[in-house]
């Protein structure tokens, strides 16, 4: 590409990091999570959210349970403020929730903050302003000293109002920008506004870091965290926060290295919504510790139902491939991985395992509200007999035998294939149904009678309908099926041989209680064919028939 010159390292590499945190291989615990759909989120929506609809995703959010909730800059319009009365005033904010409100380090809005907040139980007061070298030289043209200063007043001003406020007020402060701020500054002035708080254990301080802009692989984001956190002062009383942002893609890993690296906290959003490519998806992060092993304390166990109302009031799509989310995320198409999901889920069974290593699914679809049949094993062109015949087996009890199951299993994909298009699992069963199951559309058994010669020989009447006429034969075999075989030989001059026969009940119907499954081999191939009766010797003629119908 052209151009690539113009572009140079806007981040800065923290230096006396150990870089312990790479040699611990998973979270084992989750952060302090903080969902910043209502503000974050919002403000990135073409159409931002109604007072109703934030109100619907705020009980969303307390349902999910979160107990950290930003839910927007009360200064910035009368939407935000009345919101913000609304949840106080009308008691809506359950007692273990926390509400988050953002402000500017500038007085009138600081003020105008600590109105909004008149007679909230638990509230963070979130304090910012952007510390970045770009910002500093582009947009304020101040010196660091000046950006200090901004801070410091802010973080003075927040003090005296938390004085004569009600309820219980957290500190919290971003130098955004963080990840294009030299590290040594970014301590600096986030200790100089910790000078002012004053942190206890009882009256903890949260210092966010946040990746407003993501610059630099995710390692390198961890080392800053690292470097803030060995440099920080008061650092027992300081809760770390992270708040990435997905531009480069690599938020998720951001927040992990970044927690790994000391962080205790995390800010983001539910399906990574946010400015430009968005922020942190907390579903894909509490997911990924769900994974592990980890409570993310955390309740995504209906998905599909979040996902409709984010939907609904942010005028958002979830994309098909969105992470644990998605619509097709669990789904199967090839047949090599559909085999192996069938024989993994048949595996579990057998072995009556808690755990869970099905192949190909990071996580059990079910923990998160998601179908096995409707989601997991998806028939297309690309299908195989496993997927195929795990659908019939599931969803409609008919075990097919592995050869027919291969069989068929090329049926289908060749109608799909022609079809340019996926079938459901209905439209599989219809397909097994009309081409192979009580098949008589060339011949028919019109009427059979059988008598016992002695233990190991039966004799058969039995009238053949054939090509418009009805013939009737006189035969001698080894059993009713084998009578019906003779006679049908009879009829079409040809000869086969029966090769398989299976048999099994039909659980969960009232009309049909047995499947049969008949092959017959004529000229060197091979012709499978069902049969479904309540009354299972009727079942076997009927598969035979089916097979005899497929041949012809």
């Amino acid at each position: 590409m052209k151009n690539s010159k113009k572009y140079v390292k806007q981040y800065f590499e923290p230096q006396g990091v150990t870089m312990d945190w790479v040699k611990k291989s998973a979270i084992d615990k989750p952060p302090v999570w903080c969902s910043v759909d209502l503000r974050d989120g919002n403000q990135a929506l073409i159409i931002p959210m109604s007072l109703e609809e934030k109100l619907e995703f705020f009980k969303l959010l307390c349902y999910v349970g979160f107990k950290e909730i930003e839910i927007g800059f009360p200064a910035a319009s009368e939407t935000e403020y009345e919101f913000c009365r609304k949840l106080i005033e009308e008691n809506l904010i359950p007692d273990d929730v926390t509400i988050q409100v953002l402000t500017q380090s500038r007085e009138h809005i600081i003020a105008k903050t600590f109105e909004a907040l008149k007679g909230a139980k638990n509230a963070i007061v979130h304090l910012y302003n952007s510390t970045s070298v770009a910002q500093r030289q582009q947009v304020f043209r101040r010196e660091k000293k000046e950006i200090i200063d901004i801070a410091v007043f802010g973080a003075k001003l927040c003090k005296e109002y938390r004085e004569k406020a009600e309820g219980k007020i957290t500190f919290e402060y971003s130098p955004e920008s963080f990840t294009g701020t030299e590290p040594e500054f970014a301590a600096e002035i986030c200790n100089a506004v910790l000078d002012i708080w004053q942190p206890t254990e009882n009256d903890k301080a949260i210092i966010n870091l946040p990746v407003t802009v993501s610059h630099s692989m995710p390692h390198v984001y961890a080392n800053q965290v690292e470097y803030m956190c060995k440099n920080l002062k008061n650092r027992e009383n300081v809760i770390i926060s992270l708040h990435p942002h997905n531009d480069r893609g690599c938020a998720v890993a951001d927040s992990e290295m970044g927690l790994l690296a000391g962080g205790d906290r995390i800010e983001g959003t539910l399906f990574g919504n946010g400015e430009r490519t968005g922020n942190v998806d907390i579903i894909t992060l509490a997911l990924n510790m769900f994974s592990q092993g980890v409570d993310p304390q955390l309740d995504f166990s209906d998905l599909p139902a979040i996902t409709k109302v984010y939907e609904r009031v942010t005028r958002m799509k979830v994309s098909e491939r969105q992470p644990y989310s998605g619509s097709l995320v669990f789904a199967a198409f090839s047949g090599s991985h559909q085999d192996a999901i069938a024989k993994g889920m048949k595996y579990r069974v057998e072995k009556n395992s808690n755990t869970w290593t099905v192949p190909y699914l990071p996580i059990d679809p079910a923990d998160v509200g998601r179908v096995y049949e409707a989601d997991v094993i998806r028939i297309n062109s690309q299908s195989g007999k496993g997927g195929i015949g795990y659908i019939l087996e599931t969803q409609f009890n008919l075990v097919l035998p592995p050869k027919m199951r291969e069989v068929f299993g090329y049926h289908v994909k060749s109608i799909s294939d022609h079809a340019h298009k996926e079938l459901s699992p209905q439209e599989v069963y219809e397909i097994f149904m009309n081409d192979f199951v009580n098949l008589r559309d060339k011949l028919r058994i019109v009427n059979a009678t059988y008598e016992d010669v002695d233990a190991d020989t039966v004799r058969g009447k039995i009238i053949v309908e054939y090509q418009g006429k009805n013939v009737q034969t006189d035969v001698v075999g080894n059993g009713r099926l084998d009578c019906v075989s003779s006679a049908i030989k009879q009829v079409i001059g040809k000869d086969f041989v029966l090769e398989t026969y299976v048999q099994h009940a039909l659980e969960g119907k009232s009309t049909a209680s047995a499947a049969s499954y008949i092959s017959i081999v004529a000229d060197g191939k091979t012709y499978w064919g069902t049969g479904i009766h309540s009354d299972i010797m009727t079942s076997s003629v009927r598969a035979l028939v089916s097979a005899v119908n497929r041949m012809l």
